[in-house]
């Protein structure tokens, strides 16, 4: 019978598409276990939609009352779990996982939630001297190890690998038809919004690396992307744009965030901070160009997207200016850098 897991990562939408290659790790074991995800409402469309999960249990969240609770713990234990293994720990999960009875319980050796399980993998990621998702294929590699499951190789990307993607490029080669009639045009989409958890470029910024890329690269179809609560943000930028020659849509609306990782999968290259979009594109492996703040604990190797390493691009402030300091990013060069991605990659598709 196969081995049956519980893998949680039940925090942002950048965290858990983080988790997507040590999902795959698991999923690529043999023999194959049935692998179930504990994640929040608002990554339940992604966790349904990703290739290596059977199945997905919604996680009330620590806010939720005694009878939610109850019931999450009721679900878990009626499942009859081999093992639980924990990307990020918290006390609660780690509560959940042992009174569920679940006999191998895995998760980095961080502070007091550690004593719920019987397997402590001592990471130090605080020092950030590797890819978070790196750190999470750790766990799962050690997880498999532990349950005697064979794995022969490491899983590469795309770790959201789509055969078929041509109905979504259709959908976007058709927003900007009018804009730009060339059908083989590279499409960039842009995301200036920070969804509250990282520092981002400015709209100022964002508009003058436009511009600069635009100067050197023809016929891009520019998009504008936003979060919840960020198309005011997104629609300034349009408006920016537009003063200065350059028309930029809107990417279509989509129902969930699942719908809107189909639509960047028919654009060539996603332009964002380290947010939840800039990791949806690295599992999908097209082209990214993320812009991150130099502190430890989010620098661009901590927080790597999980593409291809030649079809990312990561840039931050330097080390001479304040570790949060996007505006001491330099435009000009990353304006530059990013349209020799994009040239390639046009190269590449039209050889």
């Amino acid at each position: 019978m196969a081995k049956k897991l519980l893998v949680v990562r039940n925090d942002k939408i950048g965290d858990f598409m983080l988790a997507w290659p040590a999902l795959a790790c698991l999923k690529s074991a043999s023999p194959t276990p049935h692998i179930t995800v504990l994640v929040p409402a608002y990554t339940a469309p992604l966790a349904s939609a990703c290739p290596w999960v059977d199945e997905v249990i919604i996680d009330p969240g620590r806010q939720a009352d005694a009878a939610a609770q109850k019931a999450l713990l009721a679900e878990v234990k009626a499942a009859q779990f081999d093992a639980l293994l924990t990307l990020f720990s918290t006390p609660r999960i780690g509560l959940l996982g042992w009174r569920a009875g679940i006999p191998l319980r895995v998760a980095p050796a961080t502070k007091w939630a550690q004593l719920f399980y019987n397997a402590r993998i001592r990471q130090r990621r605080s020092q950030s001297a590797k890819p978070e998702y790196q750190y999470n294929v750790d766990l799962a590699c050690e997880l498999l190890a532990r349950l005697s499951l064979k794995l022969t190789a490491l899983p590469s990307p795309p770790f959201w690998p789509l055969s078929d993607t041509q109905r979504q490029r259709q959908v976007l080669l058709e927003t900007t038809r009018e804009t730009n009639p060339e059908a083989d045009s590279p499409i960039v989409v842009v995301h200036p919004g920070s969804g509250g958890s990282a520092v981002n470029l400015s709209l100022d910024q964002y508009a003058a690396l436009i511009a600069l890329i635009n100067q050197t690269t023809d016929n891009v179809s520019w998009l504008i992307s936003a979060g919840p609560s960020e198309d005011a943000h997104a629609e300034a930028l349009v408006d920016q744009l537009a003063q200065t020659g350059i028309t930029a849509r809107r990417l279509p609306a989509s129902q969930n965030v699942a719908d809107f990782a189909l639509q960047l999968a028919g654009a060539d290259m996603l332009i964002a901070g380290s947010t939840g979009p800039l990791h949806i594109a690295g599992c999908l492996n097209i082209a990214t160009a993320g812009f991150y703040p130099a502190k430890r604990s989010a620098t661009p190797l901590r927080w790597q997207t999980c593409n291809s390493a030649e079809k990312r691009l990561a840039f931050s402030p330097p080390a001479v200016a304040n570790q949060q300091d996007m505006a001491a990013i330099d435009i000009a060069t990353a304006a530059q850098e990013i349209s020799a991605l994009l040239r390639r990659g046009r190269a590449g598709a039209n050889p």
